[in-house]
């Protein structure tokens, strides 16, 4: 890798991207890009807003004029050009305008993707303006950036909850040992929420309303406080707007399923550990990563139904970014990620 190169690692999340260089996060903007209805002059995707420009249009513009599109889905690329353009809008806006040295990139994948959705977010990258870019899975990402021991022989277990996706896996020798995925996470939760709300009160409301019910008041467990809010929306029956309380109680309530499905994923991975790893996990616990860490008392919900200690990652959100820029310089978890892949 040049000496004069970026060597950034990224965290190409179905709901934000963040990028880490030099030992701090340079970027975290939405994983959304508006587009226009017409393609440009080459009968390309017209790109107008990416990132957060973007995200302040969703719900608010026409789609017969505007899309505001998700271009990754589940942890993998959805939309190959969308997704090309995200990255080459992200890396140019971390090098500025003028561009001498093309960054090397250490991407993460989710760990359950097929050798067809890895080669794409290669080439998505190294077409975005990478010099070089590899590729590491989710998993692995945040147990390094959650300052896990991961080259020991003994067992770590991390979580990965994601807004697309859940991974669950045991880490032992720089090497996933067990894994499993489930398509669930921050953006299911928001599903939930707004079901949720359209039967209990007969009102329908946005993503981004559902995330701030989420992030406000929401939570995994009954908490002792109780807190409530406020949310507008427009009544199914009148078609007016209409203003309702929401409760933590109510969302506890609404995130029994997706929070239930997380869960199975981490029973699963726990149940197909070896023995001596296990005993490893009993004694050091699980760690939580990725922005769904951030629900209230989603530590103490997996403890209750695993039986096993469950912590969450001092900084969750920043875990996958951390990971892969550290492991860019570890030669050791290099060459075995390189080996893997080959």
């Amino acid at each position: 890798m040049g000496i004069f190169s970026k060597r950034l690692g990224v965290d190409l999340g179905t709901v934000n991207v963040l990028i880490y260089e030099n030992g701090q996060i340079v970027l975290q903007e939405p994983s959304l890009v508006a587009v226009s209805a017409e393609e440009d002059d080459r009968g390309r995707v017209n790109v107008m807003e990416v990132g957060q420009a973007a995200r302040e249009m969703l719900g608010r513009v026409h789609e017969e004029d505007m899309q505001i599109i998700r271009p990754l889905q589940n942890g993998v690329i959805a939309d190959y050009e969308v997704t090309e353009a995200m990255l080459r809008y992200f890396f140019g806006k971390i090098a500025g305008r003028i561009r001498l040295f093309k960054p090397s990139v250490m991407i993460s994948v989710p760990y359950g993707v097929t050798s067809v959705e890895r080669r794409a977010v290669y080439e998505a990258a190294m077409e975005a303006g990478a010099r070089e870019a590899v590729l590491i899975h989710e998993p692995l990402a945040a147990a390094i950036g959650a300052g896990l021991p991961v080259s020991t022989p003994a067992g770590d277990m991390v979580v990965n909850i994601g807004g697309g996706i859940t991974e669950a896996a045991v880490i032992s020798m720089n090497n996933i040992v067990r894994a499993e995925s489930g398509r669930t996470g921050g953006l299911r939760q928001d599903e939930a929420i707004i079901s949720y709300i359209r039967r209990k009160y007969n009102l329908s409301i946005g993503q981004p309303t559902a995330e701030s019910v989420k992030i406000q008041v929401g939570a995994a467990v009954d908490m002792p406080e109780q807190m409530s809010m406020e949310i507008q929306g427009r009544d199914n029956l009148s078609g007016l707007p209409r203003t309702v309380a929401i409760s933590t109680g109510e969302v506890v309530e609404a995130l029994a399923e997706p929070l239930g499905t997380i869960a199975g994923v981490v029973k699963g991975v726990l149940g197909n550990t070896p023995p001596e790893l296990a005993s490893d996990i009993i004694d050091r616990g699980i760690v939580l990563t990725g922005g769904g860490a951030l629900l209230r008392g989603i530590d103490n919900y997996l403890t209750r139904e695993t039986g096993v200690p469950v912590y969450r990652a001092e900084n969750p959100m920043i875990a996958v970014a951390v990971g892969a820029g550290r492991a860019l310089e570890d030669p050791a978890i290099l060459r075995r990620i390189t080996q893997g892949y080959a």
